[in-house]
């Protein structure tokens, strides 16, 4: 059988195998090597191509995440312009493009990212030096990031240094450029980026830094704020040399690029210089304290309470809110406030003032400083009404119709009362039911506007039988107060604790002819995602009638035209209608009142306002004790003259006179013009003729000048409870 080869591929490869050459020949496997890594590498590239179009199509954008989206609350006052506060965890105030002039776009353009509006969102050389720093072991963040880049870490992810976030940050930035038009992502990225000093965004940056709407921004202060996004820390000028130096040289390398890019004339370019220190405003931070706080907290409730916003909204949702506080009439509140308690020291002061017949609050002082005491003393603080609660007795006692404002009564010192015996008393006064005046003067006979002029106790308790307790709680009720009331003969005097807010509610009631209104301090809110549009609704309801009112208004009005508030009717030269209050031993000391339009309520407490003796508002220096008729009356005029200038002065209504056929009527009727002579309540403190409008405690006549009412030994110059009561009995209402 025959050997040999069958062909010569056969021989050859016999030979090859014998020689030990196999694989080196053309064909073979030495020469087949290169063509595979080829096919390898491009196989790999395939595949990487592929899994990049994987992850490509499926990386979703996501949701913008909460730093992006968080916006400052701003709260404003009733104009709607002027700021009283800002509310948030990230302070930011998102603008449109066309607000941020073009100089302005274009230095961040020449900071960050030139080619912006050619690039498809990635710059590939940027991507590569990242990811070769990062295999060297280096933080995945060096290479430059285009603003797109930039927008997508802000916005969307987080600030993690890892090589898979800079993954999804450039698949990201490569669907969101497709998805969003280039205005579009940079109008983001201004509104994202953080500034320094607190500040998130270019508009809340440029108030921070120049005080200024982004609008008025210059090239000079554009550049610098685009210097300030590498690094607030670094180029702040107010921390000190270095920093501003490191801002200047930055700076300049920004202008100058504006002008390399024809953003700039040469011209401009020379004019654009660094801001001077006179131009960077002063590091404020973002918080409320001051008077204000007291204001934008009572916003913040309001706005969870009966808005039904929730925290997340007011702290993050970027809400406007326009308040019901007249800056003008604010700032007097705080004014007349600071002037009348200067160098007075442990005496707490609340005022506030509402609209009557619509519930909004213009003006409302609850502290000096809400950062060191968040108590509020207009709407917390509850302190013994006074003689200020006599008049819900008056609102029952006509409701009754057994009472005629025409009508007198015995006003003379002391009277005794089965109603107000109390067995279990301490004096044989108090046993058998003993009523005092203020400093036990006799009266006479008086009529019911003459009783409340010089508020008369022995009056009072006689209409607060007539009326019974019951009747007088809930005509207090009836008009606005919300504490606990304890129906008692003595509540006409004032035993009950109230508070000032609603003091000033319950008097807007009588401005208003009767309507009652719910006190509310948000005018409207809106955001800028669009998600809120609220505009608050006056919520009223009639509670008295209207010529009732008009009779109790009528007799108010005596307080301040001849009684116990002529201080306020010599100064403010309209029609008003008020009541002075205080308790016995001074534990507080009221005064509220009202014009047709402003009903204001002003009410003084010592410590915190409980019943003991270190809280009775004694010996105080440059007006001895605090009753109604001094500091409360002089707050209230200074407010009211300067809150309701320029304002119509309208007149009250003519008293109707109801209940003609109560009882027997006196002989001589009262009248506007004509009033019986009688003595003057005490607590009114007569001035000086001619006497300059005053600005501070100081400038009213000291004790020695004119004589000031002053306690007297032996008994109580007011009323001390005859029965057992929840209330201190020593703290009961007072004769002004």
């Amino acid at each position: 059988m025959s050997t040999a080869p069958r062909s010569r591929a056969e021989a050859r490869r016999r030979t090859d195998g014998r020689t030990g050459r196999a694989g080196r020949s053309r064909g073979g496997p030495q020469r087949r090597w290169p063509r595979r890594l080829l096919y390898t590498m491009l196989g790999l590239f395939v595949l990487g191509v592929a899994g990049v179009g994987i992850a490509y199509a499926m990386t979703d954008v996501p949701e913008p995440n909460e730093v992006a989206t968080a916006q400052t609350s701003v709260i404003y006052y009733a104009d709607g312009k002027s700021e009283i506060g800002r509310v948030s965890e990230y302070n930011r105030e998102s603008v449109k493009l066309e607000q941020v002039p073009v100089h302005v776009q274009r230095a961040l353009l020449a900071a960050e990212d030139r080619n912006f509006y050619e690039n498809n969102g990635i710059s590939p050389t940027g991507i590569a030096r990242a990811v070769w720093v990062a295999i060297k072991g280096g933080e995945a963040t060096q290479g430059g990031s285009t603003i797109t880049q930039q927008y997508v870490k802000n916005y969307f992810l987080s600030q993690d240094r890892t090589l898979s976030r800079k993954a999804r940050e450039i698949l990201i930035s490569v669907k969101i450029d497709g998805q969003q038009s280039k205005e579009e992502i940079l109008e983001n990225y201004l509104n994202t980026i953080y500034y320094g000093r607190g500040a998130y965004g270019i508009q809340t940056a440029s108030k921070a830094y120049f005080n200024k709407d982004v609008s008025k921004l210059t090239p000079a202060e554009g550049a610098f704020l685009a210097s300030a996004i590498r690094g607030p820390s670094f180029y702040d000028p107010r921390l000190g040399e270095k920093q501003k130096q490191n801002a200047q040289t930055r700076s300049a390398y920004i202008l100058d690029a504006m002008e390399e890019q024809g953003w700039l004339s040469p011209e401009q370019r020379a004019a654009a210089t660094f801001p001077t220190d006179k131009q960077f405003a002063p590091y404020r931070p973002p918080s409320v304290g001051g008077t204000n706080g007291y204001l934008v907290q009572l916003v913040k409730d309001e706005l969870l309470k009966k808005v039904k916003v929730d925290e997340g909204d007011i702290s993050t949702g970027g809400l406007r809110i326009v308040t019901t506080i007249d800056k003008k009439k604010q700032a007097a509140a705080v004014k007349s406030i600071a002037d009348r308690m200067k160098g007075i020291k442990g005496i707490n002061v609340g005022l506030a003032s509402v609209k009557p017949g619509d519930g909004a609050v213009e003006a409302l002082y609850g502290g000096s400083d809400y950062a060191k005491n968040q108590f509020n003393t207009a709407t917390d603080a509850t302190m013994q009404a006074g003689s200020v609660f006599k008049i819900f007795t008056l609102i029952a006692a006509l409701q009754s119709g057994d009472l005629s404002i025409r009508q007198s009564f015995d006003g003379n010192s002391p009277q005794y009362f089965d109603e107000f015996e109390n067995p279990a008393g301490a004096t044989d006064f108090n046993r058998r039911g003993g009523v005092r005046n203020f400093n036990d003067r006799d009266y006479g006979r008086v009529t019911v506007p003459e009783a409340t002029a010089d508020s008369v106790n022995t009056v009072f308790a006689q209409l607060n039988i007539l009326a019974t307790p019951q009747k007088t709680a809930a005509a207090a009720k009836q008009a606005g107060i919300t504490t606990k009331l304890n129906p008692n003969y003595a509540n006409v005097l004032g035993s009950d604790s109230v508070k000032v807010i609603d003091m000033a509610n319950a008097y807007a009631t009588l401005a208003a002819k009767g309507v009652r209104a719910t006190p509310y301090y948000v005018k409207s809110v809106t955001s800028t995602s669009g998600a809120f549009d609220y505009k608050a609704q006056p919520r009223t309801t009639r509670v008295f009638d209207q010529d009732l009112v008009s009779d109790v208004v009528y007799s108010m009005q005596q307080v301040i035209e001849k009684g116990s508030g002529e201080y306020a009717g010599e100064r403010l030269n309209r029609e008003a209608a008020g009541k002075t209050g205080t308790s016995s031993d001074n534990y507080s000391a009221w005064f509220d009142g009202f014009t047709p339009q402003l009903a204001t309520a002003v009410g003084l407490y010592k410590g915190d306002g409980s019943i003991k003796e270190e809280n009775q508002m004694d010996d105080v220096p440059g007006w001895g004790s605090i009753t109604g008729g001094t500091i409360p009356v002089r707050i209230w005029t200074d407010y009211m003259r300067a809150a309701t200038d320029g304002m119509e002065k309208l007149k009250f209504p003519e008293p109707a006179y109801i209940n003609k056929n109560a009882a027997p009527k006196r002989t001589q009727q009262p009248t506007r013009t004509q009033e019986p002579t009688r003595t003057r309540e005490p607590e009114r403190t007569p001035e000086p003729t001619p006497e300059p409008t005053p600005t501070t405690p100081s400038a009213e006549p000291t004790p020695t000048e004119t004589p000031k009412p002053t306690k007297t030994k032996g008994p109580k110059p007011s009323i001390t409870l005859p029965f057992p009561d929840p209330t201190p009995t020593t703290g009961a209402g007072g004769g002004g």
